[in-house]
């Protein structure tokens, strides 16, 4: 990964304030749909991962598998520890399971026990046998510190507001974008364009040296792209593009990410027709980028962006992006229901997918 332009000290107090005090989040079923501030995250058992030195337990080995090339490392009974794509940075671990639940938007829980992560390089075949993995590995096996599922889930309705010690909200409830004075129910209610900056209300300096000014009427909104730089950009340290053609990192669009040169592709993209729709989804992992066409309007451009959950309590695929219709990221069902499975709105404008 090319090397990070210094950031103001509010970042570096923002990274340091993360890293130090972040608890976890998850939003779970309540008996009193009313009060919406979710509670803390609720780790349900243990896992036979680790041990007091963060490995794992007992004799473990490593697999290679294909479609898309990828390791696998096992427990000597079979049960897998974690996976690592070549050409990306997601890794999938195994750890403690988790709930997550939106109950004011619907009745659907996420109880899984998978732990998506970005390590610190690319993943290449033979990375195991590497001093960073083997030092980032050690440092993350068994870990419940924040992950790029909790990070998600701390901007759904109801989230409470985290601050770091410069007093910058970082975290919080967040809507999708300010009314569009044009737009109505159904219909571009809300305009898009608001991204992580606008979220947290500061300037932002990126890597090829642009820096972009917030807009007050965006002030903690981020649409669906904005989301996903949020959480795998800002919070968890994806070198992030100033747009769609400066530099290299994540873009800004949910475009220019499906067809951009960031991450594996798991679901390649063939077009995004009616006809392009991909035959099987069982490729997509916890972690992954999913990608949707929409919009008429867009053309050849897909035009939403969530990322991919796992199975629900009943077994669909589910996915967390920010929407208009709920206002904010979301795994609720106003607009259409977050299954990638089935005939539904968002399973049939879903084009492809990417392991970033």
């Amino acid at each position: 990964m090319p090397p990070k332009k210094k950031r103001p000290a509010v970042h570096a107090a923002t990274v340091l304030a993360l890293l130090a005090g972040s608890v976890y989040l998850t939003v779970e079923l309540r008996k009193d749909e009313q009060d919406k501030a979710p509670t803390v995250q609720a780790v349900t058992d243990t896992p036979d991962l680790t041990n007091g030195t963060g490995q794992a337990d007992g004799k473990q080995k490593w697999e290679r598998l294909r479609n898309p090339d990828r390791s696998v490392l096992r427990t000597e009974d079979g049960k897998v520890l974690a996976t690592f794509t070549d050409g990306a940075r997601t890794a999938t671990l195994s750890g403690p399971s988790r709930t997550f639940a939106e109950p004011t938007n619907t009745k659907s829980k996420v109880v899984t026990d998978n732990w998506v992560r970005l390590m610190p390089e690319i993943w290449r075949k033979g990375a195991e046998k590497e001093k960073w993995f083997k030092d980032w590995f050690k440092e993350f096996a068994g870990s419940e510190e924040d992950d790029i599922f909790a990070m998600a889930f701390q901007y759904v309705e109801g989230a409470p507001v985290k601050k770091d010690d410069e007093g910058i909200s970082y975290a919080g409830d967040a809507s999708f974008g300010p009314l569009n004075p044009n737009g109505s129910e159904g219909n571009d209610l809300r305009e898009e364009q608001s991204d992580f900056y606008d979220y947290l209300g500061i300037p932002y300096t990126f890597r090829d040296g642009t820096t972009i000014q917030p807009e007050a009427k965006r002030a903690r909104a981020i649409d669906c792209s904005g989301f996903i730089r949020t959480v795998f950009g800002y919070r968890a340290r994806y070198p992030l593009m100033s747009s769609d053609l400066a530099g290299d990192g994540l873009p800004r669009t949910a475009n220019g990410m499906a067809r951009g040169k960031a991450g594996a592709p798991v679901i390649p993209l063939k077009g995004v027709g009616a006809t392009d729709r991909p035959k099987t989804i069982d490729v997509v992992q916890p972690g992954d980028l999913v990608f949707f066409k929409l919009d008429a309007r867009t053309k050849q451009r897909l035009d939403h962006v969530g990322i991919f959950l796992g199975h629900d309590a009943e077994g669909h695929k589910i996915f967390i992006s920010s929407r208009e219709e709920v206002n904010g990221p979301t795994i609720g069902d106003k607009g259409g229901t977050s299954r990638l499975d089935g005939n539904g709105y968002y399973a049939s404008g879903l084009r492809s997918a990417k392991r970033l």
